[in-house]
């Protein structure tokens, strides 16, 4: 069942704000990821860079 009188103007006004406010975490979410994907390519592992494995110690 609908409800029997709806004030659309008012709903508007009412969900105005949490619904900015929901874009803007949406906005800071996609600003975090794409802060996160370049932070992870830019201190990936260089060639050259890892350790060395002992094969005494790898065999224990």
């Amino acid at each position: 069942m609908s409800a029997p009188d709806t004030d659309v103007k008012k709903q508007q006004r009412r969900h105005k704000f949490p619904l900015v406010g929901m874009a803007w975490m949406v906005v800071w979410a996609a600003v975090l990821l794409i802060g996160l994907i370049v932070y992870l390519s830019l201190s990936g592992n260089e060639p050259g860079n890892e350790t060395p494995i002992d094969e005494e110690s790898a065999t224990e």
